[in-house]
């Protein structure tokens, strides 16, 4: 079969390619990025130079396949976040309509159920929305929990401060995901092509309160005292600022995390109790986390 992947190189894309042209799978992956296409070729797949901004781009690329995996690339530049992810969404469907594919997949995220109030997944949620006004074209959209990964962004606050935080409290609990699980499950998704309709599948590794997040991590770096500390919003929004990101991104980022304190992001996912989740746990991801921190 046919596939189209977007999202370049990336955590996900990346394992997902090569399982597919493993399989056997006619591959082309979509990147922005000209110097990516000769890696691409060595995976066995097609490179696509261009934008997901250019819907005659995309338009020309889907033609003839039949599926898709489609996921909004991350724009911290953008003046409105969740009017950009949306609006790249509806580019996605516009395309998908007019090149006749019939089978995707979605990278969204959970909380996506929330068409306000849970910062950039209020921008999947109309990501969702625009692919799911497709007739006659089956849709999956993935929700993975809060990527382990997202914690090497913290590494300096655990060797400089000696906490680990955000604007959420410790007893949280985090449903947590390694996107290599979210590769292996989409692999699963487009391989066997057998959904039907328009679905929602959670994706998720590990459920652990924030204050465990702490002690595991903590743990792997010889701080096994490493204690969760919950920010005031406003503080988690200077700090971000501080960091560089621009006061669109780090409000959005302060609402998301709003969302998680109050529960609302988890809702949807929390009525799924008896979902299997995915095989690679926490503390499998600590070592990676200590190797990082051990370089830095």
């Amino acid at each position: 079969m046919k596939y189209v992947i977007t999202g370049s190189l990336g955590n996900i894309s990346k394992p997902l390619t090569e399982k597919l042209v493993k399989a056997g799978h006619q591959v082309t992956v979509i990147s922005s990025k000209a110097d990516k296409a000769e890696t691409i070729k060595a995976l066995g797949a097609i490179p696509a130079i261009g934008s997901v901004e250019d819907e005659a781009f995309l338009h020309q690329t889907f033609q003839g396949a039949d599926a898709v995996y489609t996921m909004v690339p991350p724009h911290f530049g953008a003046t409105d976040w969740k009017g950009y992810i949306g609006s790249i969404g509806a580019l996605y469907a516009k395309a998908i309509k007019s090149s006749g594919v019939k089978k995707v997949v979605n990278l969204s995220s959970i909380g996506a159920h929330m068409p306000e109030g849970c910062g950039p997944v209020s921008g999947l949620y109309r990501v969702e929305q625009a692919l799911d006004q497709l007739e006659g074209v089956d849709v999956l959209h993935l929700r993975p929990g809060f990527f382990y990964l997202n914690y090497l962004g913290n590494v300096g606050m655990v060797k400089n401060m000696n906490i680990l935080g955000s604007n959420y409290s410790a007893d949280v609990k985090m449903a947590l995901v390694d996107t290599g699980d979210i590769a292996q499950e989409a692999f699963e998704a487009l391989n066997k092509s057998n959904f039907t309709g328009k679905s929602v599948h959670y994706v998720v590794s590990d459920v652990r309160k924030a204050s465990e997040v702490a002690q595991v991590l903590g743990s792997a770096v010889e701080k096994p005292q490493l204690p969760w500390v919950a920010f005031k919003d406003e503080d988690a929004f200077g700090a971000m600022v501080g960091m560089g990101l621009s006061q669109e991104v780090a409000k959005n980022y302060v609402e998301m995390g709003q969302a998680i304190q109050s529960g609302a992001m988890q809702s949807d996912f929390v009525k799924h109790s008896d979902l299997k989740l995915s095989p690679t746990k926490l503390e499998n991801f600590a070592g990676l986390f200590a190797g990082v921190y051990q370089q830095n």
